[in-house]
Parts: C-alpha cells; sequence; structure tokens
C-alpha cells in the first residue's frame, strides 16, 4: 500500500511541515524533494528538525525522476506552480498549494492575483480542495488546489450557515488574527522580531486580501447568488495559527445547531458546547479545526469563532487528508496526532 511522493518546494514552511506529517505516515514515502537554491544539500541542514527523518537530499525540480512517483506536493510561490505542474507528466496527480488553481474563473485569478492565468486547460481540471465539502470530486481527481489557510478558516465556519439560509447573506463581517508564519519563510522587514513583536496590526484593509477571492467564490455558489463578506486580517507575533471571530445576523442557537449536525461524523472539524469559544492553542500541530458559536447581547446577533493551524489543517495536513483520498488510503492516515501544549 504504500505510496511514494515527491514534494516540490520542500524548503519552505509548508513543504517542511509536509515532511513532518509525512514521518508519521504510515502509507506515504518521500522518494523526491525539491528547493532549487538549497538543491544538494541535506533537508537535516535546512530544517536541523527533520534530521532523524530519513529525507532525501533536496534537487531542482529538472532532476526529479517522476517515474516512480504516484503524487506529487507542489509547495511552490503563486504563480510558478502554473508552469511547472503544467511540466510534470499527465498521469501525475498533484496537490497544489499554491493560489494558481483555486479561483475557476480566469477573471477572477487575474482581478486578485495580477495575472493572466498560465495553464487554463489545467484551471478546468482542477478540484478545490476543501476535503470535507469536495471529497468525492477529490478522490477522482488528478490536480487539487489546496485552499487558502483564512480562506479555509472563514469557510468552515460559515458553509453550513450559509446553505441553511440562516443568516443575513448581507452582514458577514471577519476578522481574523493570523500567525506570521502565514506570510512563508521568505526575509520581510516587518516580520523581523523588532518589528512584530509586542504589537499587532491590520493588513490588507478595505477588502484588498486575496483569500476574498475564495469567499466569493465559493459563498456565492452555496448561496445562489452573490455574497460579499467584509474580511479583515491581523497579524499577530505567534508563530502558528488563525483565528476567526465572524460576526452574522441569526439566531444562535440555530447556526449552533446546523454545525454540530454539518460536522457530526468530520474527524477533523470539532464544534464546541454552546458559549465556548476555541484557542489556537488547542488546535497547534494538528489537522483539526475548533469551532464555537457564541451568543450576542443583542437577540438576534451572534459570533461564530474557529480555530485552526495555518501550516496543518490550512495547508499541509489539508493536503495529506486530499492525497489520502486521491491514493485511496485512509483519509485520516497520518493526521490524528494531537496537538502540543503549551
Amino acid at each position: 500500500m504504500t505510496k511514494t511522493i515527491a514534494i516540490l518546494g520542500a524548503s519552505g514552511y509548508t513543504g517542511a511541515e509536509l515532511c513532518r506529517l509525512i514521518g508519521g505516515h504510515p502509507d506515504l514515502r518521500i522518494v523526491a524533494l525539491t528547493g532549487d537554491r538549497k538543491a544538494g544539500q541535506p533537508m537535516a541542514s535546512v530544517y536541523p528538525f527533520l534530521r532523524s527523518a530519513g529525507l532525501p537530499d533536496l534537487q531542482r525540480i529538472e532532476d526529479v525522476d517522476f517515474s516512480g512517483v504516484d503524487l506529487a506536493f507542489c509547495a511552490l510561490p503563486h504563480a510558478t506552480s502554473q508552469s511547472v505542474i503544467k511540466g510534470l507528466p499527465s498521469d501525475l496527480k498533484v496537490v497544489d498549494l499554491s493560489a494558481d488553481f483555486r479561483l475557476r474563473d480566469p477573471a477572477m485569478y487575474r482581478k486578485w492575483y495580477g495575472k493572466d492565468q498560465d495553464a487554463p486547460e489545467l484551471q478546468a481540471e482542477a478540484v478545490y480542495g476543501l476535503t470535507e465539502f469536495y471529497r468525492e470530486d477529490i478522490q477522482s481527481a488528478r490536480l487539487v488546489a489546496g485552499t487558502g489557510c483564512n480562506a479555509a478558516t472563514g469557510q468552515f465556519a460559515l458553509r453550513p450557515v450559509i446553505a441553511d439560509a440562516l443568516i443575513d447573506l448581507d452582514e458577514i463581517i471577519i476578522n481574523m488574527v493570523v500567525g506570521v508564519s502565514g506570510a512563508g519563510r521568505s526575509l520581510k522587514e516587518n516580520l523581523l522580531h523588532a518589528e512584530l513583536s509586542e504589537g499587532t496590526n491590520a493588513y490588507a484593509l478595505g477588502g484588498t486580501h486575496r483569500h476574498l477571492g475564495e469567499f466569493d467564490q465559493e459563498f456565492s455558489l452555496i448561496a445562489g447568488r452573490p455574497v460579499e463578506v467584509q474580511f479583515t486580517p491581523h497579524l499577530a507575533p505567534f508563530n502558528r495559527g488563525i483565528l476567526a471571530t465572524v460576526y452574522v445576523s441569526g439566531d444562535a442557537d440555530a447556526i449552533h445547531s446546523a454545525l454540530r449536525t454539518a460536522y457530526d461524523h468530520e474527524p477533523f472539524i470539532e464544534v464546541l458546547p454552546m458559549g465556548q469559544a476555541p484557542s489556537t492553542h488547542d488546535v497547534r500541530g494538528t489537522n483539526y479545526c475548533h469551532i464555537g458559536v457564541v451568543a450576542d447581547r443583542r437577540s438576534g446577533r451572534a459570533q461564530i469563532v474557529a480555530a485552526l493551524d495555518n501550516l496543518c489543517k490550512g495547508s499541509s495536513g489539508q493536503a495529506i487528508q486530499n492525497a489520502n483520498l486521491m491514493l485511496g488510503l485512509e483519509e485520516t492516515a497520518g493526521l490524528m496526532g494531537l496537538g502540543v501544549f503549551p
């Protein structure tokens, strides 16, 4: 049952997280790792915490022999994955962690990412990778587009209540607090310790965050009409995690009941008892998403709070969940580990 895996772009945070999770997976074996700027280096020299994982050295993508690879994770930067995936064998299964295939409409990709979709023929076959809602399509897919971490968090909180018409679609406000690893591993001045620690700030104000494209696409599809939410992310000085507080107009008890029903049999989504709210501490390093509902002091209003680990359930863990389905493996394989606390 062992399936062979290549990770393209393994030197970034999501690539390292894939290596960590696959290290405990009973049915996956990594046979190739790429990182063009670090080609030839052992993975342990890039990430010493992976020293005992028995990983192959990093190499260039063009040097990988894909003939014995069952599935490739593409953890490359946005706008890079398209050209790389076009050059891969046409029968190779791929889970792409970038934004390149998330938006079905090429015009929407141009709007949010400022360039044309370079592989429209691949976009046409890509399946949106929110596992809990596209499970059957993912099972038969060759190419799966992993969601944005912010987009996943907000959708877990809202999809069931939108589907059940429980909230006012014109009054949805999403505030998110996002850990610094969501910005990637590249050096950036605003992410220096002295610039980031002991404070927080809102960014992508005024509806400019690219994950709004996913919210627009998915919520409008569910509702059968255009839905545009207000969304403001806040960068916070912790490494992992996203905490979303969603303000809605609707009955809190009905919202809580709908979420409990929707996720009753989902292994990675935990709806807390009414009135309890989750913490990023409780999902750190895991593939779980915790959701809570609290009634507002004003009748007919509620807050939905969702927490997940942006590198795991928001990215690499979700990618493995999708890969398990694509390869005919148990969906939860390698992903049932508990978090680290404190």
